[in-house]
């Protein structure tokens, strides 16, 4: 580092010290404690001294600084470094512009006034104006970074805390930005969190590892007032309670704590809190917001709120259903008019009602409370917010927040109706910076990020012009040399995801095809090109420098190349031992081009450029042919550090060698002294790291040579490398060393991870892992860097973390630009701000490509899953290789279907022969297990098929369902119309759906919600009786486990027996006497009314007179109030207008079955009709022409009678349906409409089919009556009927006249009787109608009030919700104030307890000393003297997670002291009560010291009751202040529920209501010319008639009863008056019988006596059980001890014979083991005698092996052959196969019919 640089930092390590050694001092006198430095206090004295010297201390430092003392910045200002001798000049690069933003870095942002931002930039703080958009810039003064920045409350000031040794706080006035404090020695590192308090007069600060101390200063005196260690984690903020400044909170990694400032008899001290999680989960908190009472709202990291109260999380808060407030972090940052303020990663802000959080509790077993926010503003995607800063003005609404995207947001949180939409500011990279290089011809750069944007700047006019988001983030980039576009606008950029796509730079204004009016921008990034060579991430791209060829390298270990042209043409690829971290191409002065490959893992590939001419039809792009070499990086900095040693050693040699030898020459003395034996130290080792050291970066010096940096812990030496000629090793396995290095001043725990050279070589510009910059000269044409001595540096990115990996110079080494891993880009000028204002204002943009306005846009790819090239040539090869083998099996399967065919020819001729030539089916089986595989084959697709179509067969019957659900089953009753028989009347039903699935009944629901309540309220009064009668529970227990452990009763004797038996009898007489008397006198206190008591009839009479006289006021009338029974809500409206849809539905159903029932009267009609027209005709048919009567007409069953049928259907009917289709599809598509035409074709069709039906019905009929011949007497026509006989015929004839009358007059009587009813119903259903359409008007007003109660349903609920939590916590305080006051209670009654025994112990010292003691006097003061008594109270101990807790104990002396001690100490002689007087008795004087050590202990726990009483006391006061602020609560929310109502019932009466009325109803109204009614009866009020008279007769029956409740109020007045006399006489006498009773107990005892325990005292049993059990169990006792003994000295013995044994065992395995080891060394040597026979033995079985092989391979031949012959017999008739192995058979045997054909 730079010596100035050291200097101040050496100067700043002392200052520290001695601040460190003053904050010491300071905290042993002020009560400030550093973690592990605390000292014990040793007395009062010394720590008033202290804090004396602490005061005055202070004083004299308040004195010292000055008000208006500034400090010089330019003094302060951290500087470049230079080497020392060196000519560089301090000032040799300046800062020109800012481009980053580290928006990962947390609150980095603050504003000073409402135009100017302040953020950190590395090393730079940047004060950025919003409205000039210009910078201005200060670094740190340490050097180091910086590590916080905040903005005093009047933003006059803000601070920064940085970075280094020792930090220092710098507090800056605004707008001078002059340094106006210093603070010092508040950490060791640096400070992550500053954060001043309310009022501005402290300044709290926060450190980072290793000492994260949490220090509070005096900033304007720079003094500690208090300062402690935070955590042993790492700690994000800490603040001010802007509500309590005492009060301090600090939240971290996994942790959150609360700290207070507390005054101790020490003095101030900080005294912290660790929150506890419970059953939460831990999480890092980021941010949190105070409440005004004291609690604390933080975020998460799953999204929810968790609300602390004291320290431990009350409840978690989230969103309805469960969901979280923010999906991702949530982060609270701010209270706005009764709103909490959230924003989240998710890119939302939302505020929540912050009287629900103060006052949230859990709503189940999980500890949530779930709430809706009541504004929210969501910003927009891929945006999350981390920090705010609010504008300086108390009324505005404007926020500036910090996106970890990459951005800076202008939000406006006054959630109104006008609010702007958000405005981003400025937008940056997110992350750390992949790639970024400049142009060639022009001051331009571009860059790119993960944040999936490429960026390019013109770094001379200090702005971005263009920009191109994808959907990667890009990981390199390369600006093509101008030999490749003429223009040099072409950028190459590789991406996450193995992209590569190359993208025109170009001026838009300069496209001939759009005019220049339509473009505003100044730059314009179009894609020329993409594609995908790599599988990951694209790690480097380079272009060689004849700018033919392109390559691109990746993580995956692979090396791509491409053909540079109007198309990137792919060449090949190569790999390398490991991930590739850089490309570098040979220069010019190389006579080959050739690629220098650096990887990550410390290997250097040299690689041979590919010819541009390569075959495109190769079956994969790898090149394997082309020629490579190696470098393994092996390490020599141990070497080089032992040979250092080894000159360190010998120099120091020669040097006492030379001072010997001056020695001697000065005295004159020739012989040279025996040089002194020194003992030699140890030399280093050789140390070889492992993992080895990361490479990272390097490039070519001459052919075969390279300089590389390496990191870890090779860094600090620059290596000079060649490769070797020896290159047949593997490139992973080799172990090459260079052959120089280059060491590298202050580098060896800064390795250089960049380098560039200037375009002359004449600087060497170095980027370093701190972020600092390092140039060094170099001189021309220096290539082994010898001339590299001296060098420039200069601290600019984050020194932690903001590795600078990206260094580039401009085209004229005009401006040097760096990019790091903090996100930050700088660009610096060689020349000064001066003679930079003479340059150019801006750079130029490339003109587009000649024709770019009529390309078309290129075609990118956007899967990240894409193939790369070597994948898609691999699918294209696999591909043809699949269609090869695809051809081939369609070959062989069209030879297949050729046999086949001839085999069916076959089969042909076959079946064409006799049958007695004929081949049977089973002679053509070639083996039945080809039928029975072909059986199993055919079953298995069966099933298959059938598992196929299962799903569609499923798929009709579910549709088929629907269907019938939606025609059919979708109505309850179809619409039937009934039609008269003698007119057109005609009667149809109503068409109604199927009934709907009905909520729970609202009474059950209601019953439901009061016995859940009830239990929930004998819940809470289950909880509470455990805690009141624990004590006698516990108790109870004790007693049942000491009866239960107790051992069985020892046996007494007989007269022991019998005594305690008539003590226990006469005790159990007196308890049973004194339970009786107890349950008497609680029968009567159970039955004594309260004084508060109220008759319950009075109590039902009040509530009856409240319900049902109500509020006469008519509805619109303002001061209405509507009872709460009487209040509508939806749930009630909903069930009135459900029971009125099922009231008339119960109508309609009613009228349904009437006119259903009537129609299949009509059809037992008909048939009974049907009936009598056959036996009419039958009638008629013996009667002559002339004598017929006109028969009614039938009627008929009508389709719209029976519409059911329209929906059956049969076999038949479908398929006349098919055919039907059928004959459609044959003439055109089947649509919507040919459906619709066959379905009426259908109809008409059944209608035919019907008509016909019913014609051949009637012929059958017809047919079945009887002839005429049948009906003609027999010989009728022959001869002439006699007179007898025409007399019959007469009266037969009548006979049959009267039988047609009877028969016609029936059919009209039923017709009329049928069609009378039909009328009659039809009447009924008219009047239904009326009453249905009134039912309809009455539903839809219920229906409009149904909808208007819905709106105000959510504000209700919310309401009635608040006011359920109100009551709730109301009822919980009632109960606790409950408990709390039984507690005090009891707690008086041990004070009064305490004190009665303090008074007998006083009369006891009394009573001992007797009368007329001679040392009455000294007893008594010895007595009543206070002493100092020694007690150690435990302080709560903070258990903080991940970290130990110390317990601190202080010692203190408590001092108890009487007022009488001290006035009898008074100018007396000291008081010794050590040692007892003479001639005073010892055992008296001892009595006297016990009697006051226990007049001491009743003191002190009497104090202690007290002080319990008093917290008592406090906690009923705090419990009844907040339930009175309950209260009032409850009464708010429910004046806002009656001021909804209202409200409510204002606009349930804006509705129109239809009331018909008939003018008869209309009474008291004025008409128009005697009968018109007037048109306007808006102000008409419509009254039950019923109800004005029964409000009428009520006037006088209310006097009647006001006039008896007159009369019994003067009755009960009398007899109260008389009660309270005889009740003051009861008591009178009372206290005259208890007087009496003490008095008696006096003179019996001496003493008031409990008398219910002297009457149930009896016998003590157990005593004299456990005397004798106590013996017995002695001798028991002593019995086992002696058992116990004897088998000690059994186990002694068997031990001892065991441990012989062991040994005998252990001696005979060694001997074993040397046998072993004998016979393994024979055995050795046998085997190596045997070796040779082995061998031989072995290549004998191998030749024998060979020879059985052989014979195999020919028999397998021989039986190949056969085969060949047998398949070749298949083509011809009659020819016989055998299966392998049988031989054929006799030509006059049978074949086998498993083997014929």
């Amino acid at each position: 580092m730079m010596a100035d640089q050291t200097v101040n930092r050496e100067s700043a390590v002392v200052q520290g010290e001695s601040m460190r050694s003053r904050v010491r001092d300071r905290a042993d006198g002020t009560g400030g404690v550093r973690n592990g430095r605390a000292e014990q206090v040793q007395g009062a004295e010394s720590d008033g001294q202290q804090t004396q010297q602490a005061v005055e201390m202070k004083e004299a430092m308040v004195k010292e600084i000055p008000v208006d003392m500034f400090y010089d910045y330019t003094q302060l200002e951290s500087k470049a470094f230079t080497s020392s001798e060196s000519e560089i000049p301090v000032n040799l690069l300046h800062l020109s512009h800012s481009f980053g933003y580290d928006c990962k870095r947390r609150a980095n942002l603050q504003l000073l006034d409402e135009q100017t931002l302040v953020y950190v930039a590395g090393n730079i703080l940047v004060l950025q104006d919003l409205i000039s958009r210009q910078q201005r810039y200060l670094r740190s003064c340490g050097g180091g970074g910086i590590g916080a920045i905040t903005t005093h409350p009047n933003k006059q000031y803000f601070a920064v805390g940085e970075k280094g040794s020792y930090p220092d706080i710098i507090i800056y006035e605004y707008t001078s930005l002059r340094p106006y404090r210093i603070l010092r020695g508040g950490t060791e590192r640096a400070y992550c969190h500053l954060d001043f308090s309310t009022d501005g007069e402290l300044l709290a600060s926060v450190g980072t590892s290793p000492d994260y101390m949490l220090t509070l200063w005096d900033w304007r005196q720079e003094g500690v007032m208090l300062s402690c260690k935070a955590v042993s984690q790492d700690v994000y903020r800490i603040s001010f309670s802007p509500h309590m400044p005492e009060q301090l909170t600090s939240c971290g990694s996994g942790h959150i704590k609360f700290w207070k400032m507390a005054n101790t008899f020490t003095g101030l001290k900080l005294q912290g809190l660790m929150g506890h999680f419970g059953k939460t989960t831990t999480t890092d908190i980021e941010s949190y917001v105070v409440l005004p009472d004291g609690k604390v709202v933080s975020g998460s990291d799953w999204g929810n709120l968790l609300l602390w109260d004291g320290n431990s999380i009350k409840v978690e808060i989230c969103r309805k259903e469960g969901r979280t407030c923010h999906a991702g972090i949530a982060l609270p940052f701010a209270m706005e008019e009764g709103q909490l303020l959230t924003m989240g990663a998710d890119g939302a802000v939302r505020g929540w009602d912050l009287e629900s959080i103060d006052g949230a509790d859990s709503q189940g077993d999980g500890g949530r409370f779930e709430l809706e926010p009541m504004n929210e503003l969501v910003i927009g995607p891929n945006v999350s917010l981390t920090s705010v800063v609010r504008s300086g003005h108390h009324d505005s609404f404007i926020w500036y927040a910090q996106d970890a995207m990459g951005a800076i947001w202008k939000l406006d949180l006054s959630f109104t109706h006008t609010t702007p939409d958000p405005e981003c500011l400025f937008h940056f990279h997110c992350g750390a910076i992949q790639g970024m290089d400049v142009s060639q011809s022009s001051h331009l750069m571009a860059t790119t990020a993960l944040g999936r944007s490429v960026r390019v700047f013109d770094f001379l006019s200090k702005k971005e012009l263009t920009f191109s988001h994808f959907n990667q983030g890009g990981t390199a980039l390369c600006w093509a040399p101008p030999q490749v576009e003429r223009g040099g606008g072409l950028l190459t950029v590789g991406f996450e995801d193995g992209m590569v796509r190359l993208l025109d730079v170009f001026n838009p204004q300069k496209l001939q095809a759009l005019p220049r009016q339509s473009h505003r921008e100044e730059a314009k990034l179009r894609l020329r090109q993409a594609f995908k060579p790599h599988s990951t991430s694209v790690s480097a791209v380079a272009y060689d420098h004849n700018a033919d060829m392109l390559a691109t390298a990746s993580s995956d270990c692979s090396v791509f190349f491409f053909s540079v042209g109007e198309k990137y043409q792919p060449l090949g690829f190569v790999l390398v031992p490991g991930p590739v971290r850089a490309l570098e191409w040979s220069p010019h002065s190389h006579s080959e081009s050739r690629l220098l490959v650096l990887c990550g893992t410390g290997h250097v590939v040299e690689v041979q450029s590919p010819e541009l001419d390569l075959s495109v039809h190769r079956q994969t792009y790898h090149l394997t042919t082309l020629s490579t070499r190696a470098f393994c990086f092996k390490s020599i900095k141990s070497r080089f550090q032992r040979e250092e040693e080894v000159a360190r050693w010998q120099a120091l040699k020669e040097k006492k060698h030379k001072e010997r030898e001056e020695r001697h020459r000065q005295t004159h003395n020739y012989e040279l002294e025996p040089e002194e034996a020194t003992e030699e130290e140890k030399l280093p080792p050789i140390h070889l790291p492992d993992p080895p050291s990361p490479l990272c970066c390097g490039f070519y010096s001459e052919p075969g040579r390279f300089w590389l940096s390496m990191g870890g812990y090779d860094a600090g030496f620059l290596y000079h490398c060649e490769f070797s000629e020896d290159q047949g090793l593997d490139p992973a396995q080799r172990q090459d060393e260079p052959f120089k290095a280059l060491p590298l001043h202050n580098a060896e725990q800064d390795p250089v991870v960049s380098l560039t050279f200037s375009s002359k070589r004449h600087l060497l510009l170095c980027g370093m892992t701190s972020g600092s910059l390092r140039v060094y000269p170099l001189s021309p044409g220096d290539y082994s860097l010898e001339s590299m001595h001296h060098y420039w540096t200069l601290s600019i990115h984050d020194n932690s973390y903001g590795a600078l990996r990206h260094l580039r110079t401009s085209y004229d080494d005009q401006f040097v630009l760096t990019a790091g891993d903090d996100g930050n880009i700088f660009s610096f000028s060689l020349l000064s701000p001066e003679e930079l204002l003479q340059q150019g204002s801006r750079a130029k943009v490339p003109s587009p490509r000649t024709g770019l306005e009529q390309e078309e846009v290129a075609q990118d790819i956007e899967d990240p899953s894409a193939y790369s090239i070597e994948m898609r040539k691999q699918r294209l090869e696999s591909d043809r290789v699949r269609r090869e083998a695809e051809q081939k099996i369609l070959r062989k399967r069209r030879t297949l279907e050729d046999l086949q065919k001839s085999y069916r020819l076959l089969l042909s001729e076959n079946q064409a022969l006799p049958p007695h030539v004929c081949l049977q089916p089973e002679e053509l089986w070639l083996d039945i297990r080809f039928v029975e595989q072909a059986q199993r084959v055919k079953a298995q697709r069966l099933k298959e098929v059938q598992r196929q179509q299962g799903w569609e067969e499923e798929r009709s019957h579910r549709a088929l369902d629907k269907l019938n659900f939606w025609f059919k089953d979708s109505l309850s009753s179809s619409v039937i119309t009934v039609v008269a028989i003698a007119s057109d009347h005609r009667v149809s039903t109503y068409r109604l759906p199927s009934a709907p699935k009905h909520a729970q009944d609202p009474v059950r629901r209601a019953s439901q919600s009061s016995s859940s309540s009830t239990t929930s309220t004998e819940a809470r009064i289950g909880r509470t009786e455990p805690g009141r009668g624990a004590a006698t529970i516990l108790e109870e227990e004790m007693v049942h486990t000491s009866l239960v452990s107790r051992p069985p009763a020892v046996k007494l004797a007989d007269r022991q027996v019998e005594r305690l038996r008539k003590a226990n009898e006469k005790a159990e007489q007196a308890r049973a006497k004194i339970q009786k008397r107890k349950e008497e006198w609680a029968h009567l206190y159970a039955e004594k009314p309260d004084e508060n008591y109220e008759d319950p009839r009075d109590i039902q009479a009040i509530q009856n007179a409240r319900e049902t006289v109500g509020d006469r006021k008519l509805k619109p009338s303002s001061d209405l109030t509507v009872p709460k029974q009487l209040q509508l809500n939806t749930e009630r409206k909903r069930e009135e207008l459900t029971s009125l849809q099922e009231a008339m539905r119960c109508k309609q159903t009613e009228m349904n079955t009437r006119i259903i029932a009537l129609r299949d009267s009509k059809f037992e009609l008909v048939a009974r009709l049907h009936t009598l027209s056959i036996e009419l005709q039958r009638v008629q048919w013996r009667l002559p022409a002339e004598s017929h009567l006109l028969c009614p007409t039938l009627p008929h069953v009508l389709p719209e009678e029976t519409p059911e049928r329209r929906l059956q259907y049969t076999r038949a009917t479908l398929q006349t349906y098919k055919q039907l289709r059928d004959n459609w599809s044959g003439v055109k598509e089947q649509d919507q409409d040919g459906v619709s035409d066959i379905l009426q074709q259908l109809e008409k069709k059944m209608d035919e089919g019907q008509h016909t039906s019913s014609q051949s019905d009637a012929t059958e009929k017809t047919a079945s009556q009887p002839s005429d011949a049948d009906l003609e007497p027999e010989g009728k026509g022959l001869v002439e009927n006699t007179g007898l006989e025409k007399e019959l015929q007469m009266e037969k004839q009548i006979r049959l006249l009267y039988q047609q009358d009877c028969i016609i007059e029936q059919m009209q009587s039923m017709i009329c009787k049928w069609d009378a009813s039909l009328r009659m119903i039809l009447h009924e259903k008219l009047a239904l109608d009326q009453k249905l359409k009134l039912a309809d008007l009455r539903q839809l007003t219920l229906l409009q009030e149904l909808l208007l109660l819905e709106q105000f349903e959510r504000r209700e609920e919310s309401l009635q919700s608040k006011l359920s939590i109100k009551a709730e916590e109301e009822e919980a305080i009632t109960l606790k104030l409950k408990e709390l006051n039984e507690q005090l209670e009891s707690k008086l009654q041990d004070i009064s307890k305490l004190q009665e025994r303090e008074k007998a112990l006083t009369t006891t010292f009394i009573a001992s000393l007797g009368d007329n003691n001679k040392f009455e006097e000294f007893l008594t003061r010895v007595f009543k003297k206070g002493i100092k008594r020694l007690k150690k109270k435990e302080k709560a101990v903070e258990e903080e997670q991940g970290t130990g807790s110390e317990e601190d104990e202080d010692e203190e002396w408590d001092e108890d002291v009487d007022e009488d001690d001290a006035d009898m100490d008074e100018g007396g002689a000291p008081l010794d009560d050590s040692v007892c007087p003479t001639n005073c008795e010892l055992a008296l004087f001892e009595n006297v010291l016990q009697l006051r050590e226990r007049r001491l202990d009743l003191q002190e726990q009497l104090q202690e009751d007290r002080r319990s009483a008093e917290a008592l006391k406090k906690d009923c006061e705090t419990l009844t202040k907040k339930g009175q602020r309950l209260r009032s609560s409850c009464k708010a929310v429910e004046d806002d529920l009656e001021l909804m109502a209202r409200e409510k019932q204002q606009k349930m009466n804006e509705l129109d209501v239809v009331v018909p009325l008939c003018l008869h109803q209309v009474r008291h109204a004025t008409f128009v010319s005697g009968t018109e009614l007037l048109a306007d009866l808006s102000q008409v009020l419509v009254l039950d008639c019923s109800e004005l008279q029964r409000l009428q007769d009520r006037i006088p029956e209310l006097q009647y009863e006001k006039g008896q409740q007159r009369e019994r109020f003067h009755q009960a007045r009398q007899q109260f008056a008389r009660l309270l006399q005889e009740n003051a006489d009861m008591k009178s006498r009372i206290q005259v019988l208890k007087k009496r009773c003490d008095d008696l107990m006096m003179k019996k005892f001496g003493r008031i006596v409990d008398m219910e325990a002297l009457q149930t005292l009896s016998g003590n049993r157990t005593l004299e059980e456990l005397k004798q059990d106590k013996l017995l169990r002695d001798a028991k006792y002593a019995h086992e001890i002696h058992q116990w003994d004897l088998k000690v000295l059994e186990a002694r013995e068997a031990l001892m014979k065991d441990t012989k044994i062991n040994t005998e065992i252990m001696v005979s395995m060694n001997r074993v083991l040397n046998e072993k080891k004998d016979l393994e060394q024979k055995i050795n040597a046998w085997e190596k005698r045997m070796g040779k026979q082995l061998e031989n033995s072995q290549s004998r079985s191998d030749r024998q092996d060979i020879v059985h092989l052989q014979k195999v391979v020919r028999d397998q031949n021989e039986q190949a052959d056969a085969l060949t012959r047998e398949i070749q017999l298949l083509f011809c008739k009659g020819g016989h196969i055998l299966p392998p192995g049988l031989t054929p058979q006799p030509s006059g045997s049978t074949p086998h019919p498993q083997s014929s054909i």
